[in-house]
C-alpha cells in the first residue's frame, strides 16, 4: 500500500507532512534539535538529510511507519522498517499475545483490525453481535466499517445509528489524513454512500434506555430483543518497529450498563 510518489523529492515530502500538522519549521526544529534555517534548506532541497535526520523529523511528525519507510527510499536509503505478513511464524508471538488479549476480553465483543479496517481476528463475543449479518459480508476478507454500515450488517440495529455513523466516518477521515491511503479513501466513500436505514421497526424494551451519562458516545445495538449497550476503546502498540504491526488496532467493546454485562455472561457463561 504505497502512498507516496517516489519521484518527489524528500525535502516537499517533508514539507507537506509539516504543513498537514501544522508545524511551523522553528517548531520542528526545536523538537528535532535542529535549526530552522535547516530544515528551510531540507524542504527547499538545497541540503540533503541524513537517515538518521529523516527518521527523526518523521518521529516528531508522527509520520506513519510505512510512509517512513518510503521517504528513506525517496531520499536514496533503504527502507528501515520490514513488512512481515501476519502468519509469517516470526510473528508468532504476536499473533499469540492478539490471541490471548482478545479471549481475556470475553464475553464482551473485541476484534484486531489492520490499517483499511480489514477483520484480522475476532473474539467470541465479536462473533455474538454479528448474528443476523449478511453472509456476504461474513464472507473474508472482513471489513469492519462495511459490517457495521451497509444496510445487510449492523447497521440496522444500531439504534443511535446517526450518531455512530458519524463517528465512524469522522474516525476515518482523520485516518486517512494520517496515511493518506487511496484504498482507504475508496473505502470510505464505499461506506459514506450506503443508503442509512431507519430506525429498527421493534424497538427493544430492556436494556439501558437513555440513562447513560454523557461521558463517551456508546454504541446501542439491538440483539435477540434486547437494548445492548457498549463503549469501545481502541489499543496499538507502542514504537511499532514493523509496518504490519504498526498498523495493527485492538478494538474492544466494555459494556456501558449492568444489564448488557448481564446479558453477555448469560449467552456466554
Amino acid at each position: 500500500m504505497t502512498t507516496v510518489a517516489l519521484d518527489t523529492g524528500v525535502g516537499p515530502l517533508l514539507r507537506g507532512w509539516r504543513e498537514q500538522r501544522r508545524i511551523s519549521q522553528l517548531e520542528l526544529a526545536l523538537r528535532a534539535d535542529s535549526s530552522a534555517r535547516h530544515i528551510s534548506f531540507v524542504e527547499t532541497g538545497r541540503a540533503r538529510p541524513s537517515e538518521e535526520m529523516i527518521l527523526r523529523l518523521a518521529e516528531h511528525l508522527d509520520i506513519p511507519v510505512r510512509e517512513r519507510n518510503a521517504l528513506l527510499v525517496v531520499a536514496g536509503y533503504a527502507p528501515r522498517f520490514g513488512e512481515t505478513a501476519l502468519d509469517d511464524p516470526a510473528m508468532d508471538a504476536v499473533r499469540a499475545a492478539l490471541e490471548r488479549l482478545l479471549q481475556g476480553y470475553e464475553p464482551y465483543p473485541a476484534l484486531v483490525v489492520d490499517a483499511t479496517y480489514t477483520v484480522v481476528a475476532a473474539n467470541q463475543g465479536m462473533r455474538l453481535l454479528l448474528e443476523g449479518v449478511s453472509p456476504e459480508l461474513l464472507t473474508p476478507p472482513l471489513n469492519a466499517m462495511r459490517i457495521t454500515l451497509h444496510p445487510g450488517g449492523l447497521a440496522p440495529r444500531i439504534l443511535n445509528l446517526p450518531e455512530w455513523r458519524a463517528d465512524l466516518l469522522a474516525q476515518m477521515e482523520r485516518q486517512i489524513a494520517l496515511h493518506r491511503s487511496p484504498e482507504l479513501r475508496s473505502l470510505y466513500d464505499e461506506v459514506a454512500a450506503y443508503p442509512a436505514p431507519g430506525p429498527p421497526q421493534d424497538r427493544p424494551a430492556t436494556g439501558a434506555g437513555g440513562g447513560l451519562p454523557s461521558l463517551a458516545l456508546p454504541l446501542r445495538i439491538a440483539h435477540r430483543g434486547r437494548e445492548l449497550s457498549f463503549l469501545s476503546s481502541i489499543a496499538t502498540f507502542n514504537t511499532p518497529m514493523d509496518v504490519t504491526v504498526a498498523e495493527l488496532a485492538i478494538e474492544t467493546f466494555l459494556p456501558a450498563d449492568r444489564a448488557t454485562a448481564e446479558h453477555l455472561h448469560t449467552l456466554m457463561p
